[in-house]
């Protein structure tokens, strides 16, 4: 028995830990060399990576759905005869030379056959390698004729409840949309060159579902429902209005856009709106930034409003869950997210284990999160996993907003710029510094007395931080 050769990931460039969305062989498979075995997709393409040796696949060390990069295992094979035969040949060729000779004798011996098998018993050495593949086909089953296609053990994703993922003739950006929506790409006539999906094809066929009088079911959910009719979205030459500038959306609003509107469409959305007293807090925090001046540590209103999240997360629960399927799943950990404006459009970068990091540590890794975000060099890693995120205006303006939840999250915090505001102490008003809190919550988990027990711990706490301590 040949010694079991290990294929691994080549040299795919910069790409790293990027997710396998497709797998095209499997156990018991034999396989020539450079024959596909695995898609990958990171966000800017996807690719197909090729087997570096042939024979028969014993193991598979990779799944749908999992992260490779260069050198990982994928698969383990038994080299087939021909492919060390031909390895021997490389490394005599003398014996090839001495067995030339029996050719001839060969060729002489199917006498007894007829004229057409004679023409078709030794086919041209080029002919036989194309047809490799179709012998081992026939030979797995005696009663076939033909040999069979091989099909990709994922196929069946396509037409699942699930993740849509055999979609060869869409760009990555088309089937993460396709996917955000529910929308079998099946289903959909290309319109691009050769027939390619665009972004445009899939949106008129959600459009063309909604207005379908029984709608048309697109994965998890039926687009359309009980006779939903929607006008078609307007189309408008702009031009004869005015001068226009027509400029193209960048790659981060094209995926956010598509993100939110899922989430605002499949959410249902209640903002409870509340007002923190940041009086004390905000004196306390000046006077920090005066003292460590010397040291370069800048303390932020965030990064006390992230610890007094944490703080509020731990008292109620059901804010740091996730909906999976018809479970809740409560989180043990807490890493909160935070929207950073950029040049390109918003982005959530996220602080990993804030119940465990100072005011100070968060303030600095904030810093530098959004000094990243706004150069476009955030890694996927920092900007995943997160449990509850805080979007602040507090720089800008406003006054109250409905953040829109970043699913799979259930609530998010939005925070506006703080104003003085006069109070009535019991014996005359006195200005105190006020901060407006916007909490949506998504109102399939969270009830509103929920909410508003949140919002009401959260303004005490940033009332009298003293209490984050407790």
């Amino acid at each position: 028995m040949s010694q079991l050769v290990e294929v691994k990931v080549p040299d795919i460039g910069d790409f790293d830990d990027v997710s396998v969305i497709e797998v095209l062989v499997k156990e018991g498979d034999s396989i020539s060399e450079n024959d596909s075995i695995i898609t990958v997709e990171s966000d800017k393409a996807s690719m197909e990576i090729p087997s570096s040796a042939s024979g028969v696949i014993k193991s598979m060390r990779v799944k749908l759905g999992d992260k490779v990069s260069e050198g990982v295992v994928l698969l383990t094979l038994e080299p087939s005869d021909k492919d060390d035969s031909s390895k021997d040949t490389k490394e005599e060729p003398k014996v090839e030379a001495a067995s030339e000779p029996k050719e001839p004798k060969e060729q002489t011996e199917p006498k007894s056959k007829s004229s057409k098998e004679e023409a078709t018993a030794l086919p041209p050495e080029s002919e036989h390698k194309q047809s490799s593949k179709t012998y081992i086909a026939q030979s797995s089953d005696a009663g076939d004729k033909v040999g069979k296609t091989k099909e990709s053990p994922t196929a069946a994703f396509a037409l699942s409840g699930k993740e849509i993922r055999n979609l060869p003739h869409a760009s990555p950006s088309v089937r993460q949309f396709a996917r955000s929506l529910g929308v079998d790409l099946s289903q959909v006539k290309g319109t691009g060159r050769k027939s390619r999906i665009v972004l445009d094809d899939v949106r008129n066929f959600v459009k063309s579902a909604l207005s379908a009088p029984g709608g048309i079911t697109t994965g998890s959910s039926t687009l359309g429902g009980s006779g939903l009719s929607l006008l078609d979205w307007p189309k408008v030459d702009f031009a004869k209005f005015g001068e226009v500038d027509t400029k193209p959306l960048s790659r981060i609003k094209k995926i956010s856009g598509a993100n939110l509107h899922r989430n605002w469409v499949m959410i249902p959305h209640v903002t409870n709106n509340d007002e923190a007293d940041i009086t004390d807090l905000e004196a306390f925090r000046v006077q920090l930034n005066k003292e460590y001046e010397k040291a370069g540590t800048k303390f932020t209103m965030l990064a006390f409003i992230f610890k007094a999240v944490v703080q509020a997360l731990k008292k109620f629960p059901e804010f740091n869950a996730s909906i999976d399927g018809e479970n809740l799943v409560y989180k043990k950990y807490y890493h909160i997210g935070f929207a950073a404006d950029t040049p390109n459009g918003l982005v959530v970068p996220v602080i990993k284990d804030a119940d465990k990091k100072s005011v100070s540590d968060i303030a600095k890794e904030t810093a530098e999160l959004a000094k990243l975000a706004r150069d476009g060099k955030l890694s996927p890693t920092q900007m995943q996993g997160g449990c509850f995120t805080i979007s602040s205006l507090g720089g800008i303006g406003g006054t109250h907003f409905t953040p829109i939840i970043n699913a799979p999250e259930v609530a998010i915090l939005g925070v506006s710029r703080s104003f003085q505001k006069p109070v009535w102490d019991g014996k005359e008003f006195k200005p105190r510094l006020t901060l407006p809190l916007s909490l949506s919550y998504d109102h399939r988990i969270i009830d509103g007395a929920a909410a508003a027990r949140f919002n009401a711990f959260l303004s005490q706490l940033l009332s009298d931080f003293r209490r984050a301590l407790i």
